[in-house]
């Protein structure tokens, strides 16, 4: 699986570094979000264009988690489509009895329903494809649990997301 990731974030930068194309900012999106601890829905808002924040409403077996970040975004690459963000913010949900499975495979068994709160950071890119209203990005997501914890998490994240200009 890591290995995957690796080739697959590898083989997307070099397209994205050999399209040139002028890029065409955005202000909000709204998309999925799939990662290593939820999938769900996502959205994100440029306050300024450098400045973003993004909510993620993540769904996972027998759970449910709200995330909030602060990105600060720019060029990556010398390609104005290509965005190299990279942020911070926090999380709130909770997870049934059932297994918490981490993306380092030190699963952790509930008995019963569990808080998770915690920290969480982003580094990533994003492509906004141009001539057209879709942004992807790819990112990693280090995560701090600390009400079930603590631990720390760190997962890959995809995403799709539909822009309004």
């Amino acid at each position: 699986m890591k290995k995957t990731t690796y080739i697959l974030l590898i083989a997307i930068s070099f397209l994205f570094i050999a399209n040139r194309s002028k890029a065409q900012d955005y202000k909000v999106a709204a998309g999925l979000k799939f990662g290593g601890y939820e999938n769900g829905i996502s959205g994100k808002y440029f306050m300024d264009e450098k400045i973003s924040l993004e909510g993620l409403l993540g769904f996972r077996q027998n759970g449910v988690v709200i995330t909030g970040l602060y990105e600060i975004n720019q060029e990556a690459f010398n390609v104005p489509a290509l965005k190299f963000y990279y942020g911070f913010g926090a999380h709130i949900g909770s997870i049934g009895q059932g297994t918490y499975h981490t993306f380092n495979g030190n699963d952790r068994r509930y008995n019963n329903a569990q808080l998770l709160l915690g920290a969480d950071g982003a580094v990533g890119l994003e492509y906004l494809i141009p001539d057209s209203p879709i942004a992807i990005s790819l990112d990693l997501n280090p995560r701090v649990e600390l009400a079930s914890g603590p631990f720390f998490d760190l997962a890959p994240g995809l995403g799709i997301k539909y822009v309004f200009k």
